[in-house]
């Protein structure tokens, strides 16, 4: 359906971006029930949310004028969580309100406030801030809210996520009682509809997000990968889409690291975290939205609200902690009717968290394995039988040079230098192991109580050159063998610590993986090794619980000089005379 009837300076600018139909939010929003009311809003990212409040405004600060009002103050205040939403809405707005000569402002965190006091002197119709540094104006009377029309709250359960409830009660009680509040947010969350109750007044609810249910337009899938490998996965499945990509790391530390790696490996890649200024953040999604940039690597807070229009791919390097996190990454893909992929790497120890929280939202993932460096080349090569340019027709100089080539080379050797030179900047993929798919692993046994005495099945025997004299313990050796090996704790068996060295148990089922993994690994060396014929002195069992059980060879009960036991003495003699 075309848009209804809106503001022809409004109307133009929408034709000129191409917007022939509106979005549901869009539509929601502009019916007469939602004329001139306050609004509570749940909509998925990517539905158009900002040009939605931008046209629902319209009405009561344009009316039928095709020019905005002269004022001092502010009508509109549009609250975002993040610095980059802010910003990010300010554009959207600059172009939908182009024709009608509205001035808006942009107030965040990170840009010279006092060059923003000045800029709110002179007046404006549109600000678009973030809660501190708006709070922060009107507390010095840079900003003045007493002509203010309506607030938008953009995203607000982000805000109530990050601690900004002081800042936004703050800048509500100050606004005029006589405003419009328009809510938006994903979800209308318990503590989202209390502060709706607070500051809003007969509001329409309007919800365009079916309950618990995915974005449509986004392909989920689930990467199996060893413990190890999760940053060759990650290379090679870049290298395979061969699409602007955004990666999700926990850490600002994990993504300093990943964004050197990739850099390193020939990848054109930006950084976006916290620690970053507004400048570097702001250069780094110039790079992702130009091409400049073919994946950023960045942090939850830092990548709220982001708005790339031609970002295909979502890949979670650290899983997601709960569901809203997890929908809400996977959102930056799939935006505006485009279709997406959102990937998860999930190593063998994560396997169940990666299941429970696929369920929890509700998506269905295919798992597949990493793309090899076969299935990389085998791309490769359709790409480049596909480039646009061998459909071109050539022009003159280029055919005469062309000419010139085949008198002095045969067809067979310059198309060999031309695969070269069309394949010299891509970055090289790397090994990767498969692991066996997770339906053949066997079924754990029901606890029992009792330590186990090795894995479900029988399994393979492996040694490494650790033992009691380097202070060999069970407690950081099973991680570094989940580490060197890509397996799970559930698939280590019985452990048995030696002097010199340790041997342990794989299941049956992920010793030929474990091995070529290990393998790879330079951390300890780990290679197949005979079942132990004796135990140990102490003997280390690893149970299905991931439980660890130390049996200990009892001490000699010595008498204390003069002929009596201690206490403890006389406690463990009792023991050992009832069995």
């Amino acid at each position: 359906m075309p848009f209804p009837d809106t503001n022809p300076s409004l109307a133009k600018a929408l034709a000129q971006r191409g917007y022939a139909d509106p979005t549901s939010v869009q539509s929601a929003v502009l019916t007469p029930e939602a004329d001139g009311r306050d609004l509570l809003v749940s909509a998925q990212t990517g539905s158009g949310k900002t040009v939605a409040f931008g046209l629902a405004l319209a009405g009561g600060i344009l009316g039928e004028a095709a020019s905005m009002p002269a004022t001092h103050a502010p009508l509109v205040l549009v609250i975002a969580p993040t610095r980059e939403l802010a910003l990010q809405v300010h554009a959207e707005l600059t172009w939908l309100y182009e024709f009608t000569g509205a001035r808006i402002l942009s107030c965040v965190g990170g840009m010279d406030a006092r060059r923003e006091a000045r800029l709110l002197a002179g007046g404006c119709h549109f600000v678009v801030g973030t809660p501190g540094r708006l709070k922060d104006h009107i507390e010095r009377g840079n900003l003045r809210l007493d002509e203010l029309e309506a607030v938008v709250l953009d995203e607000a359960d982000e805000m109530l996520d990050l601690g900004f409830r002081e800042e936004l009660e703050f800048i509500l009680s100050t606004a005029p009682a006589s405003r419009r509040t328009l809510l938006f947010s994903a979800t209308i969350a318990r503590d989202i509809a209390a502060l709706a109750r607070t500051y809003q007044q007969n509001a329409l609810r309007i919800d365009t997000v079916a309950a618990n249910q995915p974005h449509a337009d986004i392909e989920y899938r689930a990467v199996r990968v060893a413990g190890h490998e999760l940053e060759a996965a990650l290379v090679n499945i870049l290298r395979a889409q061969d699409s602007r990509a955004l990666v999700f790391c926990a850490t600002r530390d994990t993504v300093r690291t990943l964004h050197a790696n990739l850099v390193a490996r020939g990848f054109t890649a930006a950084a976006l975290s916290g620690e970053l200024s507004q400048a570097e953040r702001n250069a780094a999604l110039s790079a992702l939205r130009d091409g400049r940039a073919q994946v950023c690597i960045a942090t939850d807070v830092a990548a709220r609200g982001l708005d790339l229009p031609d970002l295909d791919l979502v890949i979670h390097a650290d899983l997601p902690t709960n569901k809203a996190t997890f929908l809400h990454r996977s959102g930056r893909t799939g935006r505006a009717g485009r279709k997406g992929v959102s990937v998860l790497l999930v190593p063998p120890a994560r396997r169940r968290r990666a299941e429970l929280l696929l369920r929890e939202a509700n998506a269905q993932a295919v798992w597949v394995d990493p793309p090899t460096p076969e299935d990389i080349r085998a791309k490769d090569e359709i790409r480049l039988l596909n480039n646009p340019q061998l459909q071109e027709t050539p022009g003159e100089i280029e055919l005469e040079l062309g000419q010139k080539l085949l008198a002095r080379s045969s067809p067979e050797i310059i198309a060999a230098a031309f695969v070269k030179l069309a394949q010299a900047h891509l970055p090289r993929a790397a090994n990767v192991t498969i692991l066996p798919p997770e339906a053949q692993r066997p079924t754990r046994a029901p606890h029992t109580g009792k330590a186990s005495h090795g894995p479900v099945s029988e399994g393979t025997w492996f040694r490494v050159a650790l033992g009691r004299k380097q202070n060999a313990d069970p407690r950081w050796l099973v991680p570094l063998i989940c580490k060197a090996g890509g397996v799970s704790k559930q698939e280590i068996g019985a452990i048995r610590i030696f002097e010199r060295e340790t041997k342990f148990e794989i299941a049956a089922h992920a010793a030929s993986a474990f091995a070529n993994a290990a393998n790879a690994q330079t951390e300890a060396r780990i290679e197949p090794a005979a079942p132990p014929s004796s135990p140990s002195r102490a003997r280390t069992q690893f149970s299905e619980r991931g439980d660890f059980k130390t049996k200990a060879a009892p001490k000699p009960y010595a008498p204390k000089p003069g002929g009596k036991l201690s206490e403890q003495q006389r406690r463990r003699q009792n023991k050992a005379s009832r069995h």
